[in-house]
Formats: C-alpha cells, structure tokens, sequence
C-alpha cells in the first residue's frame, strides 16, 4: 500500500464512534451523576470546611482533578473495549487483512476516543457549572492537554485491549490501578498540603503530574512544573506508539 489510507482510517473512525452513539444516554448518564455526586460530597460538605487553595476555591480547585479522573478511565476502558471486541468476535482478522496499516488504525481508533474525551470533558465542565464557578486561565492549552491525555490513553487502552484475554483483565488496570493512582494524585488536595515522608511519596506517582497539568491550564498554578507534565504526557505517547507499532510488526494476540 502506498501512501496514508485516509478511507481506512475514516472507516475505522466512524465504526468507533458509532459504538459510542448507541450507548450515548448510559456514556452520558454516568459522568453526570459521577460528576454531581463528587461535587455534592466533596464540593458541599468537605469544601464548605476548607479555605481556598492557591487563590482560587475548593470547588473549584477540584474541577480538573474530577476531569482527569473520568477522563483516564473512559479514555482507557473505550480505547482498550474497542480493540477487545473485534479480537473476541475475530473481526481483527478482517482488519488485519485490509489495506491499513499502523497509522491508520490508530488515527481510526485514537480519533475516536479523542473525540469521545471532548464530549465527555464538555458534559463534565458543564455539569460543574451547576455547582461551582470556575474559570478556565488557559483555554486553548487545556484543550490541547486534554487532547493529549485522551490520545496518550487511548493508546494504552488500546495496548490493554489487545493484552486482556477476558473480560475480568480489561478492567483491572482501569479499576484497580488507575482510578486509585487518581484519587492519589492530587485529584482532591494540593500535594504541597502533605507533610513528608508523603510529598514525596505523591511524587512518585504518575497520575500527580497529569492532574497539575490540567490543574495549570484551569488556575495557572500548580504543585509540579508544568513542562514536565507535558513532557511526561508526551514520552507516555511515544512509548505507546512504540509498543503498538512492536505488536502489529509481530502479530502479538493478533494473529491466532
């Protein structure tokens, strides 16, 4: 094949999406009473005994550690659920078989999942605003860091999609690991509140540098530079796409 199968990927693309659109009330439903329902305990009830934290309000300051919560563990169970099905049906073969390569499908898939990430995010911001004012310091880098995130996941995502052998293993990174890590990384606290050894215990953790990413672009504050968020998110990526193009060279769990 010669040159960027742009068909291909589009097919691939709309497929996903489509999955995504049959199950819209349930993919909608569930980030918005998430959403109230982390506002409601922690926003009303802890937010009302706690003082600003840099500058800006508890409810506030907790709206892009809610993001990244949901926005890491829908990211990952659709990107890696989306692989998982055509390999459990044995349609992968059919893709396997057709003129796309590599980028391609991950253009299909990452695409997808990116833009289900945006609507998420939309519906997410769009329930906090029922329960708190914030303001978005940098609207254009958060958009962009959100799409890095989504697109660095969806990768992940997809390379569990394609390790999982059942369904019990396809949540267990999302559920048991990452969600964890989240609530660990400053989702709702500033790590600067901790007292050591625990500071720099926090810094250990991955998923610290990606909530004080998006945390900078809503605030402009954060408890870790910014630069290395963006450069952990971005190596996170790369390492991804290295892997992924490693399992379409050797047909790993592709080919039976």
């Amino acid at each position: 094949m010669s040159g960027l199968n742009l068909r291909g990927a589009l097919a691939i693309l709309t497929n996903e999406l489509m999955r995504f659109f049959r199950t819209i009330y349930g993919s909608i439903l569930s980030p918005v009473l998430t959403t109230s329902l982390y506002f409601i305990v922690f926003g009303a009830a802890i937010g009302g005994r706690i003082e600003e934290i840099g500058g800006v309000s508890y409810g506030a300051f907790i709206v892009p550690g809610l993001l990244m919560l949901t926005l890491l563990s829908e990211t990952t169970s659709n990107a890696s659920f989306g692989i998982y099905m055509p390999r459990f049906t044995g349609a992968v073969y059919e893709l396997l078989s057709a003129p796309v390569g590599v980028t391609e499908t991950l253009i299909g898939f990452v695409g997808a999942a990116a833009i289900k990430s945006l609507l998420l995010a939309a519906i997410i911001l769009t329930t906090a605003t029922l329960f708190v004012d914030y303001t978005i310091v940098h609207p254009f880098y958060a958009l962009g860091y959100v799409l890095l995130v989504a697109a660095a996941f969806s990768l992940f995502g997809f390379i569990l999609g394609i390790w999982a052998d059942n369904f019990e293993k396809l949540q267990v990174v999302p559920l048991l690991i990452l969600t964890p890590l989240t609530f660990l990384g400053g989702t709702f606290y500033s790590i600067d509140m901790l007292g050591e050894p625990w500071r720099t215990v926090a810094l250990v953790n991955p998923i610290v540098y990606l909530v004080n990413g998006l945390r900078w672009t809503f605030t402009g504050t954060s408890d870790v530079p910014i630069a290395i968020s963006v450069g952990m998110t971005l190596g996170f990526l790369v390492v991804c796409v290295g892997v992924i193009a490693t399992i379409f060279r050797t047909g790993w769990r592709l080919r039976g």
